[in-house]
């Protein structure tokens, strides 16, 4: 009797780590440095290994988790989480892939089908990926992050405006576990020198 109790409160124990695992940056990721060009504008350059394959460890049907900051860029400490689903696919003869963001989750508009559109597009000649999001609340394409993978990790990159001020506005990509891939967003009102990160998502493939 002894020893099944102490198997059952390993087990819970266990259970409840589980339930408490924590979407967050992973530190042994370094953000590449931004550099910029006369102009001020983004000089972005492509990883040697970058190619139009990158992307199709996402073709298929997944379930995310999703971890969402409440309020962006005012040192907001108050976290969001819920649940979406998402649908890949590769076209243009497989140079690009396009996917389909859905939940009713969404913070702000709960109990709403949300709903975003990503088309990720591979530049043959400077061998970038532009990611291109819109969102069905908004119907305006955003400016298109670009950048590519190293090491099964991508960072996409673009200036843009939040709130009336300029940012910088990155996605990561972290497919080193292609079963689990993590993506994650993060703002820089000071052009890289510091980083908020505001959303996570984790995915499991579905049926």
């Amino acid at each position: 009797m002894k020893y099944l109790i102490t198997i059952l409160f390993l087990a819970v124990c266990s259970f409840g780590r589980a339930q408490t695992t924590v979407l967050t940056t992973d530190p042994s990721l370094p953000i590449p440095k931004l550099s910029f060009d006369a102009k001020g504008d983004l000089k972005i350059t492509a990883s040697a290994t970058s190619s139009p394959s990158d992307f199709e460890f996402l073709v298929g049907k997944w379930k995310m988790h999703n971890r969402r900051l409440n309020k962006r860029l005012e040192n907001c400490k108050d976290w969001r989480e819920f649940d979406s689903f998402d649908e890949n696919s590769k076209i243009l003869s497989g140079t690009a892939d396009m996917d389909i963001y859905s939940t009713t989750e969404m913070p702000g508009q709960e109990g709403k089908k949300f709903e975003g559109l990503t088309l990720r597009v591979f530049n043959p000649k400077t061998k970038l990926w532009s990611l291109y999001w819109v969102a069905s609340n908004v119907g305006v394409l955003d400016p298109p992050v670009v950048g590519s993978f190293e090491n099964n990790v991508g960072h996409f990159f673009c200036k843009d405006t939040f709130s009336g001020k300029s940012i910088i506005m990155m996605f990561r990509w972290d497919a080193r576990d292609k079963d689990r891939p993590i993506w994650s967003q993060a703002f820089s009102p000071d052009n890289g020198k510091t980083w908020e990160w505001n959303w996570y998502n984790v995915s499991e493939r579905i049926p």
